[in-house]
Order: structure tokens, then sequence, then C-alpha cells
């Protein structure tokens, strides 16, 4: 049955294939051809995990296209740039990054959070006979784990197990103002050095400054100059972020379960699930978790605790998702700051990406407050994890009522329901699509 003020399912289901049938390049799926017209990492785990409900094969396909991308030492690269589309559309682009994979495929050189083991199991169990015939899980496994080894030996920069990122980008939630104060340390590329894309397909009201964006390609440019040596590269940005390892966690149960599906071991990655988890514990302050800035200066006598543990005191979506994560012992903390004054959950659309109360709340810019999709999604699946049944089904009705509304918007104003950025964004309509399945 359909609930009150959500759309009827066939309708949507068949809007919600369009977006994604428009999308399909052959081989992969773009997020938006206008915005971002080639293959982003994150996005193409959240689309499999929609386009298993309407083509078992093709998630399949769009995984494989993806981890086509893998570097030698395992990072799976943000972007995978596609020959057939303008080399200058996007900025920055391959001639930017000049990163190239021994398949000769160009990619950017920066990573986004690791979904994707989540995503390859979802995918199997949509059709098993057919992932089994085509041998899917057995071809991702090597894969996957490469990916997760990557992450925790190269990327612990803190010392403590979790992983680090160095870029605003690699968190997926690339203005969000948890970075602010990590940023303004670093000292921005000139803007006559680059020519923005963005803006030629969104709003400037929506979109970051160029100030910060003269950042993002500063850091971007250090790191491509030392060949994306996590061991050289002085890494003026280095922040250990709760989703990004949140992800990690649940991708790693994931990865349990298809090691048992294959007949092998599932423990090594069980155990790594339980370290993280216990290493993400020192990210919670305040009934949340926080992000820990790894380049702040030494803390002085008698700073507060959250301040010499490194943690950031801006407070965003990311530092709910650890939902996600099996037994949580902070769940009971975080889903009470979920539906406080700080994120209202239940009394606003989705869920804001930043704090209402906080002082660097914006409804529409990116990141700096809209409610987006792909976090409203993750947050559904955690409530159901913790079995708060009545606040997921709420949320799931909010998010298709909002995809319907909105043409499958990037994102929302968290108050009015506005549709911001782009307009038939795959994410958008894969993850209504898997709920709409019953996910």
């Amino acid at each position: 049955m359909t609930a009150p003020g959500t759309p009827e399912a066939p309708s949507l289901r068949q809007a919600a294939e369009r977006v994604l049938l428009g999308n399909w390049t052959g081989h992969s799926t773009v997020p938006s051809h206008s915005l971002y017209p080639h293959q982003w990492s994150w996005d193409s785990a959240f689309i499999a995990i929609g386009l298993r409900h309407l083509s078992p094969r093709r998630a399949q396909v769009e995984l494989e296209s993806l981890f086509g991308s893998q570097w030698p030492d395992g990072r799976i690269p943000h972007i995978s740039f596609s020959p057939a589309v303008a080399r200058d559309a996007y900025f920055p682009g391959p001639d930017f990054w000049q990163a190239k994979t021994h398949g000769s495929v160009e990619t950017s050189g920066i990573v986004q959070p690791p979904v994707h083991a989540l995503a390859v199991w979802l995918t199997h169990q949509a059709d098993a006979r057919e992932s089994a015939r085509r041998g899917f899980l057995a071809r991702c496994y090597p894969k996957l784990v490469a990916w997760h080894r990557y992450l925790r030996t190269c990327r612990d920069l803190g010392g403590r197990g979790l992983v680090a990122i160095v870029h605003p980008w690699e968190s997926g939630m690339d203005n969000s103002p948890a970075w602010d104060d990590a940023l303004a340390r670093i000292t921005p590329a000139p803007l006559d050095s680059f020519t923005r894309r963005d803006t030629d397909h969104a709003s400037t009201d929506d979109r970051p400054t160029d100030l910060d964006y003269g950042r993002y390609v500063q850091l971007a440019a250090t790191y491509r100059d030392h060949g994306y040596d996590d061991a050289r590269t002085p890494f003026g940005f280095a922040l250990e972020d709760p989703c990004f390892n949140a992800l990690l966690i649940a991708s790693e149960h994931a990865l349990a379960a298809i090691a048992q599906a294959l007949g092998l071991d599932p423990d090594r990655h069980l155990v790594a699930a339980e370290q993280l988890t216990s290493a993400l514990a020192t990210l919670f302050t305040e009934g949340l978790f926080h992000a820990r800035d790894l380049r702040l200066p030494p803390p002085q006598a008698g700073e507060v605790a959250a301040t010499s543990a490194g943690l950031v005191p801006a407070g965003s979506v990311a530092g709910l998702v650890p939902l996600l994560v099996p037994g949580l012992l902070q769940a009971g903390e975080l889903l009470e700051t979920a539906a406080g004054p700080r994120f209202r959950l239940g009394g606003v659309r989705m869920v804001p990406s930043y704090d209402l109360t906080g002082p660097a709340f914006e409804a529409g810019r990116y990141w700096r407050g809209p409610s987006w999709f792909n976090t409203a999604w993750l947050i559904h699946r955690g409530l159901r994890e913790h079995g708060r049944t009545a606040e997921a089904d709420a949320l799931r009705n909010d998010l298709l009522a909002l995809a319907a509304g909105t043409d499958f918007a990037e994102y929302v104003d968290p108050y009015t329901g506005e549709p911001r950025g782009a307009r038939t964004f795959s994410w958008t309509a894969a993850l209504a699509l898997d709920l709409l399945s019953g996910s």
C-alpha cells in the first residue's frame, strides 16, 4: 500500500527507470550528463544498488566498469574519465590529474567513500544464480580486498586504525562546513590558473565559492605533483571522517558475507570491522560522531577534551551515518541527536547535511545544509539496523515523495523541499527504485 502523501509506486518506478536508462552510457551510468559527465566512484555504487532491481546484469557491469579503473596499489579513483566526453567538459579533467591506469583508463588520483563491497553484495543477492554464472563475486572479491587494504595501510595517517581523507572531495561531502577550518590553512591556487565548469550548469549560489575551489585545486595539484604517493605527499589536509569509516565498516561486513558465499574464511573481515568500530568510537562526543583533524597544531594545556583530541566542532550528517554499523554502542545517543533540534529527523525534509543550528548553515549551498538522497538512504538503512521501523518508514516515504516531486533532484532545501543542483540525478533515481522495491 502506498502511504498518504507518497507517489504511486508504478509511475515513480517507471520515471526512475527512465532516468537510469537515459544516463546509461553502454557500460556505466553518469550521475548527470551536464554537471557530471563521467563515471564517479561512490555514485556508481549507489547506482548499482538501484540498477539491480531493473537489471542485475547491468548493475554488475556498472561495478565491473568502475573496478576497471582500479590502480595497482588498490585504490579506486573517484572519477573514471570517458574518452567520449570532451577533455575540457569537466574541471579538473584528465589533463589536470595526469593519472592513468595500466589499462590506459584516465582517472583522477583521489578516492571516495568505500560503499562498493556493500553494493557488490546487494547486487549479487538480486540474482545469485546469474551472479554465480558470471563469476561476479569471485572476480570482485580480490579487487575489494585490495581496495580495503590500500585504505587501511596507506591511509592510516593518524596511526589509530582509522582511514584519513586527504581532500574534501574524498569525503563525497565536498563543501561541508566540517572542512572549513582545515581548508583555511591551505593557500588557494590562483583563480586565473583554472576555469571552473560546474557553474556552467548550476547556480553559483548552490556551488562552492571560488576561494574554496582554489583550495581544492591546490590540494589536488600537490598530491599530483608528488605522484599520488601517500608516504611522500606533505598533506596539508588530512582528516578522519566518520562517514567514510562507517561505510568501510559496513563494507567489511559485506566482504565477510562475500567471502562466506565463496567458501572462504570471513573472519579477517569481521575482525577488521570490529577493529574499525572500536577506533570509530574515538570520534564520538556530545551525541554525534565528528571528524578528527590530523593537522591541527598541538593542543595547549587546559583545552577542552574535544579540541585536544583534534575533533572538529562542526556537526554534519556524516556524524549520523555510523547508524549503519551493526551493534553500535552509541546508537541510542545518535538517534536522540538525529531527532533533536540539530537535524530534526521527521520534522524537516529528509536529513539536512549540516547542523540546522550551526553558524555555517545554508539551506541551498552544496553540502552546507541541503538534504541529500544518498545520505537519507544510508540513514534509513541505519534506522532499520537499530529497529526504528516507524522512523525508517517515514524517511522512506519522504525520500520517495521528494524524488517524484523534484524530477529526481540532486539535493533539496531541508525546510521547503525545493530542488537544488542537477535534475534527473542518477543516484536519486536509483535509491528511490531501491526503496520502492522494498529494500
